[in-house]
């Protein structure tokens, strides 16, 4: 498993870091509307759909997507749609993960592929969005999801004994949560420490959200995306647990499915872009 682990790893990263330091942004672009769409399959899948159903409902992630590319949104979507999604994220995710896993099902099948189809389109949005603001700027984007999981991971282990959300997710807990966000809050120090030395691959969400929000919001920041990244991960172990299924496919060997991988990133990126947003 550790072996399959670290082939797709690499495998991944080979394919993303030329996509991601390439000067334009076609690369990436359809790099990620492939991933994004298997996303989509994924959830489908998750969501009853059959197998034509899956395959469609990838398809329409991926043609939604698209069209918003051809129509400029990649390079400037309206500020409005970064808002919509962050207070989406926290109000409704808040209430979904309330309602527990028992209730997703409850939901009209209409409401939960609608659902997905947005939240997994703005994300892309979001992430083509922020590779225009550069490598520095969607890495530590992308950093923010990973720091914070690996701290929690960490944290949870030595010092958990306050359950989260027993009933979605029994191994994460509030201690998890706070060390998740002293992992991102050193991983900011020691961010923008480097860019006073070594700024070549651009400003970072760490710098910009400082330099435009003042100290106070750019903590608070932090903390808000820190917990939609838990937001977001839970929301899709919700649906996991709902449908029976321990991973969302088997599509990354060792790994699970895209959407395993993505989750703490669908709230986040679009989060990201609002709070950074000019």
């Amino acid at each position: 498993m550790l072996l399959q682990r670290v082939i797709t790893a690499l495998v991944l990263l080979a394919l993303l870091l030329p996509a991601l330091l390439a000067d334009s942004l076609l690369p990436f672009a359809a790099l990620t509307l492939l991933m994004i769409g298997a996303a989509g399959w994924e959830w489908g899948r998750l969501n009853s759909l059959s197998a034509a159903g899956a395959v469609a409902m990838g398809g329409v992630v991926a043609l939604t997507c698209a069209g918003a590319w051809w129509m400029g949104w990649a390079f400037a979507a309206p500020t409005i749609v970064w808002w919509v999604a962050l207070v989406g994220w926290a109000i409704g995710g808040g209430l979904a993960l309330r309602a527990g896993p028992k209730a997703w099902p409850q939901l009209p099948p209409a409401a939960r592929l609608v659902l997905g189809w947005l939240m997994l389109s703005v994300a892309w949005l979001a992430l083509a969005a922020a590779k225009q603001r550069g490598v520095g700027f969607i890495l530590s984007a992308m950093c923010i999801v990973w720091a914070a999981d690996i701290a929690a991971y960490f944290g949870g282990r030595t010092f958990g004994r306050h359950k989260l959300a027993p009933s979605i997710s029994p191994g994460k807990s509030w201690e998890g949560v706070w060390s998740g966000m002293v992992g991102v809050g050193l991983l900011a120090w020691g961010w923008m420490a480097a860019e006073k030395v070594w700024s070549v691959a651009g400003p970072s969400v760490f710098s910009t959200l400082l330099a435009q929000r003042g100290l106070v919001l750019f903590v608070l920041g932090l903390v808000a995306l820190c917990g939609l990244s838990v937001v977001g991960d839970l929301v899709e172990s919700m649906a996991k647990r709902a449908a029976g299924a321990k991973d969302s496919s088997r599509l990354l060997p060792g790994h699970g499915g895209v959407l395993d991988r993505i989750d703490a990133l669908l709230p986040v990126l679009p989060a990201v872009m609002a709070l950074t947003a000019v």
